[in-house]
């Protein structure tokens, strides 16, 4: 999640992004405002709430149209706002992998710790966890992008005001300070104006060409916070894309943050297991 859409977060579109190269534009230079939004709109689609849960149906489509399904729980508590966080996946189906979990503590200045419990074999596995940029659980979305990047590790610049997914948004052009960090050299955000949460988002590689697209489907207000609660990642290279869909969100959990530990995952809440 995310932070999941438990935060306040087509096929043709991608054959034609392929061929879509982004020339070089105006020079916007980094600002104290650009960083504050990118700022606030971090916390408006990570960090939403003191944490929360949410059932999760993920779509994952190929090139074909051919189309898997997974269900699980997601569980998300807050350490501090633009700090450390605490995941817990709980799988529901296909039946190859229920009742596997997945325990995530990341931490926003060091690598995250991640560790994996296989029912098969009763056995939980501490997975490396040195690079966010990995597929989570097979999707096109990263561990990254389900965990959120700080925006304090790029420069940020307002290209100006536009429209995305049919609301008033701001643009924001992100570079990574250090390239090594990133796949890709830059990125583009849609901001919405009302909610701050990043209703689009395009990564761009070196060559000037839009490889991965982000987009908030649908928004619902949920316990007084806008919750993206369904979004998609195209992959714009091989023509993929998973979509995320959130029911049962809920800000409020009984999970504290100790709760987040590796008997959670052999011992999952009773209402994820049901």
């Amino acid at each position: 999640m995310l932070k999941t859409p438990i935060r306040s977060g087509a096929a043709a579109l991608c054959a034609v992004a392929l061929l879509t190269a982004y020339p070089p534009g105006p020079v916007h230079a980094q600002t104290s405002a650009a960083l504050d939004l990118m700022n606030q709109s971090h916390l408006a689609y990570y960090y939403a709430g003191d944490g929360g849960q949410a059932r999760v149906v993920m779509v994952l489509t190929d090139a074909q149209g051919k189309m898997r399904t997974r269900e699980f729980w997601i569980a998300r508590r807050d350490i501090a706002d633009m700090g450390d966080q605490r995941y817990y996946t709980y799988f529901l189906k296909p039946a190859d992998v229920a009742r596997t979990a997945f325990l995530v503590h990341k931490k926003a200045q060091a690598n995250d710790d991640r560790w994996l419990y296989i029912p098969t074999l009763d056995l939980v596995k501490r997975i490396a966890a040195d690079d966010r940029r990995a597929s989570f659980v097979g999707s096109d979305f990263t561990y990254e992008d389900i965990s959120g990047r700080l925006p304090a590790l790029d420069n940020h610049e307002i290209i100006g005001p536009d429209t995305a997914m049919g609301r008033s948004v701001t643009k924001v052009k992100s570079t990574p300070k250090d390239p090594k960090t990133a796949d890709y050299a830059y990125r583009f955000t849609w901001v919405d104006d009302e909610t701050n949460l990043p209703l689009k988002e395009e990564y761009i590689d070196k060559k000037g060409v839009a490889v991965r697209q982000f987009q908030i489907d649908s928004v619902e207000t949920i316990e007084a916070i806008p919750t993206a609660v369904v979004r998609t990642m195209f992959n714009l290279e091989t023509g993929r894309k998973t979509t995320i869909s959130f029911t049962n969100v809920s800000y409020k959990t009984n999970l504290k943050a100790d709760d987040f530990n590796e008997r959670l995952l052999k011992n999952p809440p009773a209402d994820f297991a049901r």
